[in-house]
C-alpha cells in the first residue's frame, strides 16, 4: 500500500478556504438555476482543496441510484462508467447514514464501486460528506486527490460546510418551483373563469 503524505500539489489554506465559502454563499444568493449553483460550488471546492476532482451526486429514491448533478475534473469516460447504486457502494451507503468516508486508496478498497474505472482515471484518495436538509441525506459529496491524501480536519469540516451550502441550494430551488408551480395554478384557475369587465 502506497504511503500516505499530505496533498503534494500545494497546502490547503484556510485563505483558500474563506474564499470558496464566500463564493459559494455569493453564488447561491444571486442564482435559483440549480445546476449553475452547484457547478459553482464543486468548481470553488476543487480549487479550494486543490484536488483532483469533485461531485455531487443526489440520491434518487425510486431507483437507489445516485445520480450525478455536478462536477468538476472528471473525465467523460469515467463519468460514463455506469449508474453509482447505493447497494453496491458501501462507501455511498455510509455516507448516507450521515457519515463522513475518507479512503486513502480506492484502488484497492472494496468500498468503492468502479475500483478499476478509478485507476484509468488517476484517482487515488477520496473524502465524502453527505448532502443534509434537516437531517436527512438526499446526496452525498466528493473530492478525489490523485496522489495518497490525509484529509485532515479542517478539510473535512470545510467540505461538510460546502455540502451543507449545496443542499441548502437544492432545497431553494426546489421551494422556489414548488411555489412556481402553486402560483401558475393560482393564475391559471383564475384567469380561467369568467371574469366580468369593469
Amino acid at each position: 500500500m502506497a504511503e500516505t503524505t499530505s496533498n503534494p500539489t500545494g497546502h490547503r489554506s484556510h485563505k483558500n478556504y474563506y474564499t470558496a465559502l464566500y463564493q459559494a454563499a455569493l453564488t447561491i444568493s444571486s442564482s435559483l438555476e440549480l445546476g449553475q449553483v452547484l457547478q459553482g460550488i464543486v468548481r470553488s471546492t476543487s480549487e479550494a482543496m486543490r484536488v483532483k476532482a469533485c461531485s455531487v451526486r443526489l440520491l434518487d429514491p425510486s431507483t437507489g441510484q445516485l445520480r450525478l448533478s455536478a462536477s468538476d475534473g472528471l473525465s467523460e469516460n469515467y463519468l460514463a462508467k455506469g449508474a453509482v447504486l447505493v447497494d453496491l457502494s458501501l462507501i455511498d451507503s455510509e455516507v448516507l447514514h450521515g457519515n463522513t468516508v475518507q479512503i486513502t486508496d480506492v484502488r484497492t478498497d472494496p468500498r468503492f464501486q468502479y475500483q478499476d474505472a478509478a485507476r484509468d482515471e488517476g484517482l487515488i484518495s477520496i473524502l465524502c460528506v453527505p448532502l443534509e436538509v434537516h437531517g436527512v441525506a438526499i446526496g452525498v459529496m466528493r473530492v478525489y486527490a490523485d496522489n495518497p491524501t490525509h484529509f485532515e480536519e479542517d478539510d473535512v469540516k470545510f467540505l461538510s460546510v460546502l455540502a451543507r451550502l449545496a443542499a441548502l441550494a437544492i432545497e431553494n430551488a426546489r421551494l422556489y418551483e414548488s411555489v412556481r408551480s402553486s402560483y401558475e395554478g393560482v393564475m391559471a384557475a383564475l384567469w380561467g373563469e369568467d371574469i366580468p369587465l369593469p
